[in-house]
């Protein structure tokens, strides 16, 4: 077995590299954990990934990819359960990860949190395990409640808790700009402690396939207007605006009639076939598309795996995504990888990957009357749309590619290895030294690959 960097311990409750994509709890979470697990082993890291075990058919340990494990930790009962019932089952789970550890006698360089409660494992665990505590929260409990208090299911101990997260971990990763700022402002986090490392796409599995050739993979008409949205069917996704949106364009602008005929296609739910019962906002969606006259025109296919979706993408001319909040967004990255410009919602990481009037356009939420004119202007220009899809796979080739954010992440973790044997604690009182060095290392890792 060859020697390692290091030996990371990754932290994922509830997000499994091993689940498949498209479901209520099933996302980006589960992306980047897989990703940047891949990437890390590339760079030459030994990566433990621990999580919660979901089957009785489930090993204990997945040899899941060479330098990566995937370990099922038993907390609670082996069932899926949602992620916001897991809570209680968090002690349980450091337990178990106590255990495996002391069986095995491993030793890890960072222990790496992903979400609230793996982070709170992690931090509370730092000083037991002689690692320091990386933190990434994917999303934020103050976020979530200022977006969609009325449908907010955390654990009322959330907010205190990342608070307490904030105030421990050693580094706390943003995703982007925003996330960064709400950390400052509503957690109080130290600037110094925080370090941007956006989420990234498989630039080898997203890429652009002909147009014309994806249709007829996927017997799609040659001749329509076609919009795709792909990603999780939820409230705060708000696909009803994108209905609303298709029947302006049908209605107001006369697609299928001085245009095009158009489709929407909406690529996401909890089965492979659209079910109402099992993903309820398809059942919503349909309704309103009824209503609005527009039901021919929106077409819904089941939740797809990544290696289909580069199909989906390649096919449509334009990708749409219009949520209430987005803490990063991997799903317009994806788009973009595939030479797609988006329209998106102008919020939180979106803003951030979506270069406005370069990549695509963005727009308010909750505005369909707007992003139908939006959309309407990329549908009826198409070099314009080309110039913004090519601008767009460009993008992601230089800012947003997984081998990027783990070669970001392995510096992070190297500039608290030195803070550590130089014998500096990675907290408060040294976090301008931390920063500095990170910087330093980073552009050492990152100049090797990007001239740039």
């Amino acid at each position: 077995m060859k020697e390692r960097r290091g030996r990371i311990a990754l932290l994922s409750e509830h997000a499994s590299p091993l689940a498949l994509l498209g479901g209520e709890d099933a996302g980006g979470q589960n992306v980047y954990v897989a990703e940047l697990s891949r990437h890390l082993a590339a760079c030459g890291y030994a990566v433990d990934v621990f999580t919660r075990r979901t089957g009785l058919s489930q090993p204990e340990v997945v040899n899941w990819r060479d330098g990566v494990r995937v370990i099922h930790l038993m907390a609670g009962p082996p069932l899926p359960l949602a992620k916001d019932a897991l809570w209680p089952l968090m002690g349980d789970f450091r337990a178990a990860l106590l255990r495996f550890i002391a069986c095995e006698g491993s030793r890890y360089d960072v222990l790496h949190g992903n979400f609230w409660m793996a982070g709170l494992v992690a931090v509370d665990l730092q000083r037991w395990l002689s690692a320091p505590a990386v933190q990434v929260f994917h999303a934020l409990g103050t976020t979530k409640r200022r977006h969609q208090p009325e449908h907010d299911t955390s654990p009322t101990v959330r907010i205190p808790l990342e608070r307490e997260i904030v105030r421990r971990a050693a580094c706390l990763i943003a995703q982007c700009p925003d996330e960064r700022q709400e950390l400052i402002e509503d957690y109080g986090a130290d600037p110094e402690r925080i370090v941007l490392i956006p989420s990234g796409v498989d630039i080898e599995l997203f890429r652009p396939w002909p147009q014309s050739e994806a249709r007829r993979r996927l017997g799609l008409p040659h001749e329509e207007a076609l919009i795709v949205y792909v990603g999780r069917l939820l409230p705060r996704k708000d696909v009803r605006t994108v209905v609303r949106a298709v029947a302006a364009l049908v209605h107001d602008y006369g697609y299928g009639r001085e245009y095009p005929p158009l489709r929407l296609l909406v690529v996401g739910g909890e089965t492979t076939e659209p079910d109402p019962q099992a993903t309820p906002e398809i059942g919503i969606l349909q309704q309103l598309a009824i209503e609005l006259g527009v039901a021919e025109y929106v077409i819904f296919t089941g939740r797809r795996q990544p290696a289909l979706l580069p199909l989906f993408y390649s096919a449509a001319d334009v990708a749409v995504t219009t949520p209430w909040y987005e803490p990063f967004g991997l799903t317009p990255l994806e788009a973009m990888a595939c030479a797609r410009p988006v329209v998106a919602s102008a919020v939180g990481g979106l803003t951030y990957t979506v270069a406005n009037g370069e990549t695509g356009l963005l727009v308010p939420p909750r505005e369909p009357a707007l992003l139908a004119a939006r959309l309407h202007e990329l549908l009826a220009a198409p070099h314009r749309r080309q110039r913004m899809g090519e601008a767009a796979r460009r993008r992601v080739e230089r800012r947003f590619t997984w081998r990027l954010t783990a070669l970001r992440t392995a510096a992070l973790y190297e500039t608290l290895r030195e803070a550590r044997l130089g014998g500096t604690r990675a907290d408060a009182g040294s976090s301008s030294q931390l920063a500095a060095s990170y910087d330093t290392l980073l552009a050492g890792e990152v100049q090797t690959l990007w001239p740039w």
